[in-house]
């Protein structure tokens, strides 16, 4: 009788336990698809900007609206949150931080940088109106 095991240490369920590391990496990569998706949103502002202002404010209507302020802050936050654990991977391919004490700080870290600059720039861009 052989033994049902993992075929992959990546599996998340019942074999694998979410690691503060696994979760930031994963954060990590949908916070980059948002900022992709957050692009086309700012491209949307700007051809509505030269469409007239029928256009623009039909998209300020949105933008302005629960949907566009949750975008917003959203958006904020992916490019804060990337932008510090980019940093944060700059020291690792440095090769420092390697160690679980210090992976695990330096997680926390940028968990707490991303939110303190969410709501820096919010705050000193008027926030989210």
């Amino acid at each position: 009788m052989s033994v049902q095991r993992p075929l992959s240490p990546f599996m998340i369920g019942s074999y694998y336990r979410p690691q503060l590391t696994s979760v930031l990496s994963i954060l990590h990569r949908i916070t980059g698809l948002f900022l992709c998706l957050g692009a086309i949103g700012l491209i949307a502002w700007i051809v509505a900007l030269a469409s007239g202002p029928q256009a623009y404010a039909g998209f300020a209507n949105v933008a302005h609206g629960p949907l566009g302020k949750l975008l917003l802050v959203a958006s904020v936050f992916a490019l804060c949150y990337h932008l510090g654990n980019g940093i944060r991977h700059l020291f690792w391919d440095a090769g420092r931080g390697f160690e679980l004490k210090s992976a695990y700080a330096s997680g926390y870290a940028v968990i707490a940088f991303s939110i303190v600059a969410t709501a820096g720039v919010l705050l000193l861009a008027g926030g989210a109106r």
